[in-house]
């Protein structure tokens, strides 16, 4: 018998108070992750390197790195079938940094969870730190 699983995209544009280069070490620099996250991290910016964030909550593989301007993951899913990627980019703007964030592939039944994930956890906490 064969299950296929919705998937849904996310894209959602946020405004951090800090400029790109340190949002950028932010999301890729273990010790940053850890101070705005309050969570233990494992990153590196080496394409096909395994990361795992929120103390092993999110887990996936890194793809691809453009410094201070992209990040490009794919998060792991218990039985996923199609990738789930993200991507991140970072745009000068005239109040810090601009992040356009693309989620493909979440599934159906974790996107609410995801999205407040986004929103609060992530960018909430990002935007938080940056503000202190």
């Amino acid at each position: 018998m064969l299950f296929l699983f919705k998937m849904k995209d996310f894209k959602k544009y946020y405004l951090l108070p800090a400029p790109p280069e340190d949002v950028y070490l932010a999301l890729t620099i273990p010790l940053s992750i850890k101070l705005w996250s309050g969570a233990e991290a494992e990153m590196s910016t080496e394409p096909d390197t395994e990361f795992s964030l929120f103390d092993g909550d999110i887990v996936g593989k890194n793809l691809e790195f453009e410094e201070n301007k992209k990040i490009v993951q794919q998060w792991y899913f218990e039985g996923q079938e199609a990738e789930s990627i993200v991507t991140i980019k970072l745009h000068e703007h005239k109040k810090g940094c601009s992040v356009e964030l693309i989620h493909t592939n979440i599934p159906d039944e974790v996107y609410e969870e995801f999205v407040e994930g986004w929103n609060e956890s992530y960018f909430g906490e990002l935007f938080e730190f940056f503000q202190e």
